[in-house]
């Protein structure tokens, strides 16, 4: 079996055999920087979720393939500039990354323009650092119903990246309080070090790619 698939398979077991889970758990499998002919084993296989994190190389990756594995769902779970949406809602189904208005209001319009809905997850800077994207905890509600009622945009969770030499469970712990008290459903954390953990807290998405594809060049 090629080893790709073969990773999956053991990540898939691993949380069946570690995590009591309440909710789907998707694994997208982050494909950014590798080849298509990487990825093509886990397309084969009937895996359907992948994230990148650049418009103009998943432009060049996936929109033939799209078209010929119509299950096929694609995440944006890099920062995505703002003269990027006009390119990227055509192609992505999901988007990790929202975190101010400027944005929030271009993609509104360019749905609009484009007539498709995508599937939007705010990112939700937990750790407070200030390099990191991301919206306050002080902020999110305000923010949250701004995107929904003012731009209607189909806010199904939240995302975040937690402080790399800190304890990641901790802020898991804190985004599924979060996310319950404001009603939501979906939460993407977790990668290859720490998507565990991350089940454990009801990650319904979890952003896996060295674990799978192995290490970057």
């Amino acid at each position: 079996m090629i080893k790709s698939v073969n990773n999956l398979i053991t990540i898939q077991e691993t949380l069946q055999n570690n995590i009591k889970i309440s909710k789907q758990t998707n694994i997208i499998a982050v494909s950014k920087t590798f080849p298509i002919e990487s990825i093509f084993p886990l397309i084969n296989h009937g895996h359907e979720h992948y994230g990148e994190n650049k418009v103009q190389e998943a432009i060049e990756k996936w929109t033939t393939i799209k078209q010929d594995f119509i299950n096929i769902k694609l995440h944006m779970i890099g920062k995505l500039q703002t003269n990027k949406v006009k390119y990227a809602i055509p192609l992505f189904d999901y988007i990790h990354t929202l975190d101010n208005v400027k944005l929030a209001e271009k993609i509104a319009n360019e749905e609009i323009k484009k007539n498709k809905k995508l599937k939007i997850f705010i990112q939700v800077n937990i750790g407070k650092e200030e390099q990191k994207n991301g919206i306050e905890v002080e902020r999110l509600t305000k923010f949250y119903e701004l995107c929904k009622k003012d731009f209607k945009l189909d806010i199904i969770g939240l995302m975040c990246i937690p402080p790399q030499d800190k304890n990641s469970e901790t802020y898991f712990v804190e985004m599924k309080k979060i996310s319950a008290e404001m009603g939501l459903t979906d939460l993407s954390m977790g990668m290859s070090d720490d998507y565990l953990d991350a089940s454990k807290n009801e990650a319904t998405f979890l952003r896996i790619g060295s674990k799978i594809f192995g290490k970057r060049d």
